[in-house]
């Protein structure tokens, strides 16, 4: 059988529009004392295109799941911002899909790294994850 990580290529990427909700600030997440977009939920952000991009190329009853993620966190987005992340596939190895993401608000980079995901058999994780 075909390795499903094998329908993923370098260079593949996807861009989403996210909106800063006061639940993605840092003052709600308690991450910061205002609200502006939070690390973690910029990195959900991310993780949200790479997962998307992935799944949309992986046959059904696959998925993957987040195994590393180097990020940094630039610049401020305000409170009722929009703003984009994209995920662009670098490399894959195997079931490892190697991943630069970034976040931006218009042209200002917001942040920027890069992200592991590797490919499962849903019901075989779930079995084994006792789910």
């Amino acid at each position: 059988m075909m390795n499903p990580a094998e329908r993923i290529a370098p260079g593949l990427n996807k861009e989403m529009a996210f909106e800063v909700t006061l639940e993605r600030t840092a003052a709600h997440l308690g991450s910061g004392a205002v609200k502006v977009l939070s690390t973690p939920s910029m990195i959900l952000f991310m993780e949200i295109a790479a997962r998307t991009l992935l799944d949309e190329r992986l046959p059904q009853g696959y998925s993957s799941v987040g195994t590393h993620v180097d990020v940094r966190h630039l610049a401020a987005a305000p409170l009722g911002a929009q703003v984009a992340a994209r995920a662009e596939v670098e490399r894959v190895e195997d079931n490892r899909i190697f991943l630069a993401v970034e976040c931006r608000q218009g042209d200002t980079l917001i942040g920027q790294g890069g992200h592991e995901r590797y490919v499962i058999d849903v019901a075989r994780f779930l079995k084994r994850a006792g789910g």
